[in-house]
């Protein structure tokens, strides 16, 4: 109509309010807004894990991001197949060490036969040196209690055991260690446990080459003898055992 205006239609925006919030991978439950959500790793992918569902996370061995990897307990399907990967790196290193002992000691059994100041002697990598001898260190398998725990302690720390130790407890706190030598064997056994898993592992002081080994592990304390749950040594932040008084 004549003097009539028309308003042109006003186009509509959508707002959004923000990146949709994440949902823990672990219960399916959207966090809440402000809620804080860990990164976990698992089988290769990365994973939301609301606060609530960490130690859950942790159990199944998810490791939080930022962990190395080498600290990881795999899930349950696949923590022997870790185990075995661990254990095959130990071997390796305790296959190298055991060339060069034994190199080692032919070396000082021709010095002995006959070799004198000046003879040839060898180091590990099997590279000659001339007028120079090398020690020779033997380790005597202790006698007593104590040696033998301390020695295998000192053994469980020389190996890649503690980073796992380590990665754990990162997870689910400090865990109580055992340690059991036999009274007249040379074997002694080391169980580092937290209320939702343990591990056994064992050292054989008459063939410290052999290295430490996982002999048994599990998800419940009732599993365990009841000496088994009294701790007389502790793991520091490096994963590293230590006996404590007492």
């Amino acid at each position: 109509m004549p003097g009539t205006r028309y308003l042109k239609p006003v186009a509509r925006k959508s707002i959004t309010t923000g990146h949709g919030s994440p949902t823990c991978d672990v219960c399916g439950r959207t966090l809440l807004r402000g809620e804080h959500a860990d990164v976990f790793l698992s089988g290769g992918s990365r994973r939301m894990v609301c606060e609530l569902c960490v130690a859950r996370a942790a159990h199944e061995g998810w490791i939080r991001e930022g962990v190395d990897d080498s600290l990881a307990v795999s899930p349950r399907a696949d923590r022997r197949s870790l185990l075995g990967r661990l254990r095959h790196r130990g071997e390796g290193m305790v296959r190298e060490l055991s060339v060069a002992r034994n190199r080692q000691g032919s070396a000082a059994a021709t010095r002995e036969a006959g070799g004198g100041p000046g003879a040839a002697d060898w180091t590990g990598n099997g590279q000659q040196i001339v007028g120079r001898r090398e020690p020779r260190h033997v380790h005597a398998i202790p006698t007593n209690a104590d040696l033998k725990t301390a020695r295998a302690l000192e053994v469980f720390n020389g190996s890649e055991h503690p980073r796992t130790v380590a990665g754990v407890a990162r997870s689910l706190g400090a865990p109580f260690v055992v340690v059991r030598p036999e009274l007249t064997g040379s074997l002694v056994s080391v169980l580092v446990g937290w209320e939702l898993c343990w591990y056994r592992y064992e050292i054989d002081l008459a063939d410290e080459a052999s290295g430490v080994r996982v002999v048994a592990q599990g998800d419940e304390l009732s599993e365990l003898d009841p000496a088994d749950q009294v701790p007389n040594a502790a793991a520091d932040e490096y994963g590293e055992l230590h006996v404590v008084a007492g």
